[in-house]
C-alpha cells in the first residue's frame, strides 16, 4: 500500500520547493519578520494563508483548540500558547494580533455538550471559552453567538499581558478579533465601537478591540466598551 504522506513530501521536495527556494533562503539568511501574530483555532478549515493572503515568513501562527488564549498569572511553566504570544511581541516585535474564530467550531460545541472522561486536558482547556457561554438551549444562532463572544473574551485576555498592553498603550500593536464563516468564505471582524461583528466585505477596518484610543479631552483610554450583546468579558446578555 502506497505511503500517501511519504508521496507528498517527495512532491513538495522535488515539484514545490525549487519555485521557492530561492525566498526560504533569503528567510534563513537574514531571519524572520512576521509583523502579525495569528491565534486560531486548530480546525483544518481554518487556513491562515488563504484567508490573509499571506506566505512564508508573513505570519507567526499559534493554533490551539477554540483560538483560546489563557490568563496572564505570571507563572512559568508549559504555557505553549502564552509563550508563542511572549516570543511574537518581545522578540519579533509583530504589530498586530489576530485572534480567529470560526463557524462549526467543535471546540465550541463542546462547551455545551460533554468531553470524553479521557480527554482531561481538553476538558480543563475549553474552560477558557466558558465565559462566552449562553444560558441557552446550543442552536445555530447560540453557537455563532458563542463563537463570536470567544473572540472578544480572548481579545480581553491579551490586554493583560504586560507585554501587549505595554505594546498597545505606545500605539506600538493592534489586536484584531475575526470569525471566519467557513460556509461563506467570508471573514467577521470585531469593531469595539459598535460592539458588532462586520462582514469584511463590509467593514472599514481590519477589527478594532478590546482597545481603543482616548477621545479628545479624556485622560486614559477607552477598554472594552461595547454593548450589551457582548458584555464585559463576553459575559453579557443574549
Amino acid at each position: 500500500m502506497p505511503d500517501e504522506l511519504l508521496q507528498r513530501l517527495q512532491r513538495f521536495h522535488s515539484d514545490t520547493f525549487p519555485g521557492v527556494q530561492e525566498q526560504f533562503q533569503n528567510l534563513v539568511r537574514d531571519g524572520q519578520h512576521p509583523t502579525i501574530l495569528f491565534i486560531g483555532c486548530s480546525d483544518s478549515r481554518l487556513v491562515p494563508y488563504l484567508l490573509t493572503g499571506t506566505g512564508p515568513g508573513e505570519l507567526f501562527i499559534v493554533r490551539n483548540v477554540g483560538a483560546f488564549v489563557p490568563p496572564y498569572d505570571g507563572s512559568a511553566g508549559y504555557h505553549g500558547t502564552s509563550a508563542a504570544i511572549e516570543f511574537a511581541v518581545l522578540n519579533l516585535q509583530v504589530s498586530r494580533i489576530v485572534v480567529c474564530g470560526h463557524s462549526h467550531c467543535g471546540g465550541i460545541r463542546a462547551l455545551y455538550g460533554e468531553v470524553p472522561p479521557a480527554a482531561k486536558n481538553l476538558a480543563a482547556w475549553l474552560e477558557l471559552g466558558r465565559e462566552a457561554v449562553l444560558p441557552v438551549l446550543p442552536s445555530a444562532e447560540a453557537l455563532r453567538r458563542t463563537e463570536q463572544r470567544a473572540v472578544v473574551l480572548q481579545l480581553e485576555r491579551l490586554m493583560n499581558y504586560p507585554m501587549v498592553r505595554q505594546q498597545v498603550d505606545a500605539g506600538r500593536l493592534a489586536l484584531h478579533g475575526w470569525h471566519y464563516v467557513i460556509e461563506d468564505g467570508e471573514v467577521h471582524v470585531f469593531d469595539v465601537r459598535s460592539g458588532r461583528f462586520v462582514a469584511a466585505t463590509e467593514a472599514t477596518h481590519s477589527g478594532t478591540g478590546p482597545y481603543l484610543p482616548p477621545e479628545p479631552g479624556m485622560d486614559s483610554p477607552v477598554f472594552n466598551e461595547i454593548d450589551a450583546s457582548y458584555g464585559a468579558k463576553a459575559g453579557g446578555p443574549v
